[in-house]
């Protein structure tokens, strides 16, 4: 569970996910080239600079590609149900399938989605059961490679010594200037989009509710018991260990929720 391919065919997602790696490729090889290699060389900065940039921006794609092919948590067609369950189990009245509770049907995906978030067309994909650890990582990595990003973009003018090995005839630092530019217009606009949606992805775990279920306004019910944030953050990283939930080059094993817990959507 969790580990199939899953792939949208959504023209509209495919350019929005190509959009973001071309900033992701754009900052990657810039950035390095005309700021990190020529400061190092000088002996301006240490190599632990770009090896925490190379890092930051690894961590960064590798959660965005994963969030993007991961299965969120699609329900198969004739669905397996405990009879000790299925009283925490509904009928669809888009496809007619039976889902557990939380479940939501994505209708751009098609098909119903385990405790389904939203659809991120950023990723081309459902943000769901599955997957939603990546999506934070994604939006936690995005932040940290902006942030590095636009510091650098600040230092290299005002903070650094002036370079002198600068090859005067290459067309990237002929245009330096510009390019500089770009790369801080895009960093801030990511950057505040990215801590804005981050910021309501960490309050959703801490109530446990999705944004789904917050449009629809059906949790405020008070007598839901509410768990520990603790445990909630752990069901969605699929591990107790901390350490753990900064790692995207991993398999996420599901923890058991008890129904109980369960509210409809």
């Amino acid at each position: 569970m969790g580990r199939r391919i899953h792939f949208v065919v959504d023209p509209q997602g495919w350019c929005c996910i190509s959009l973001v790696i071309f900033v992701w490729l754009y900052n990657t090889i810039f950035i390095p080239k005309v700021i990190l290699f020529p400061h190092y060389e000088e002996g301006h900065i240490s190599v632990v600079a770009i090896l925490s940039y190379y890092f930051c921006s690894l961590f960064c794609v590798a959660s965005l590609l994963r969030a993007s092919v991961a299965d969120p948590g699609k329900l198969p067609e004739n669905p397996k149900i405990p009879f000790t369950e299925r009283e925490y189990w509904e009928l669809c009245n888009k496809c007619n399938m039976m889902r557990p509770k939380r479940s939501h049907h994505c209708s751009r995906c098609g098909h119903c989605v385990r405790r389904m978030d939203h659809h991120c067309p950023w990723i081309n994909n459902c943000v769901g059961e599955d997957n939603h650890w990546l999506f934070l990582q994604l939006c936690f990595y995005t932040q940290v490679l902006s942030s590095y990003t636009l510091i650098l973009d600040f230092c290299h003018y005002y903070y650094f010594l002036p370079l002198k090995k600068e090859n005067q005839d290459g067309f990237v630092f002929r245009h330096e200037l510009a390019l500089l530019r770009i790369s801080a217009f895009m960093g801030l606009i990511i950057l505040g989009g990215i801590s804005g949606l981050f910021y309501a992805q960490l309050m959703g775990i801490f109530t446990d509710t999705t944004s789904i279920e917050k449009m629809s306004n059906c949790c405020e019910d008070i007598s839901r018991h509410r768990k520990p944030w603790q445990q909630t953050f752990s069901e969605v990283f699929g591990t107790h260990w901390k350490i753990l939930w900064f790692i995207p080059f991993r398999q996420r094993q599901p923890l058991r929720v008890p129904y109980y817990f369960a509210n409809d959507v």
